[in-house]
């Protein structure tokens, strides 16, 4: 193993998770909320409402309103049982009057629902645990919810040219895509392809902990 590199991941899988009644454990989340909490703090607003697409647990959604009161969060997945692990979270946390409940979101179909004005989205370790159709319906309803300037922000391992990709990396990627052809990293150029159509540039990128990056888009054209 490269000196550097960490073991392959395994996807996290709200069906699959070890859980406590509703309430399911993400190690990955408890692991990098950390760490995610202080780019979060460089780029979100001091005020507004903030999506998080792809919720899972609900343990991200929890640390991060607490972290930042002064927002209001919306948490949503796609899974009923990520759905109903979040509400728990929620409830053993006791009151986050900044937090909604969770709504079971596809984000394949985000630019179809009326979720109202949000001023930041978020969506952690989705892109490769998805269909490639659920990464252009984010760029969408990122391109149609978001004010001008607003942050669309995403986290995960990716490809990028000329970067040579951690040795577990890979296997993550053959295991993912041995378990769903459908999965697998995408290719930073790829992601910031499809959020150039929707009117999002790529603001920056920001090397993580464990071979992940922060990648962080804004809604308009690039400043010159």
């Amino acid at each position: 193993m490269p000196a550097g590199d960490t073991p392959s991941p395994e996807p996290w899988i709200a069906a699959e998770a070890p859980a406590t009644a509703d309430k399911r454990h993400s190690a990955p989340a408890q692991r990098n909320r950390a760490p995610i909490t202080q780019i979060l703090r460089d780029i979100l607003p001091a005020r507004g409402r903030v999506l998080e697409v792809a919720s899972g647990s609900g343990e991200h959604v929890v640390h991060f309103a607490r972290a930042f009161p002064q927002l209001d969060w919306q948490p949503s997945d796609p899974e009923p049982a990520a759905c109903r692990s979040i509400a728990a979270w929620l409830d053993e946390s006791g009151p986050l009057a900044n937090v909604a409940p969770p709504l079971q979101l596809d984000a394949g179909r985000l630019d179809e629902l009326a979720l109202g004005p949000v001023d930041a989205i978020l969506c952690i370790n989705m892109v490769h645990i998805s269909p490639w159709a659920a990464t252009l319906g984010l760029m969408r309803g990122a391109g149609r919810l978001l004010p001008a300037g607003a942050p669309l922000y995403l986290y995960g391992p990716y490809l990028r040219a000329g970067v040579e990709t951690a040795a577990s990396n890979m296997a993550f990627d053959e295991s993912l895509r041995a378990r769903d052809p459908a999965w697998g990293l995408r290719d930073v150029a790829d992601v910031s392809a499809a959020a150039g159509a929707e009117g999002l540039h790529l603001d920056r990128i920001v090397e993580m902990p464990a071979n992940n990056l922060s990648l962080i888009f804004r809604r308009g054209p690039r400043p010159d």
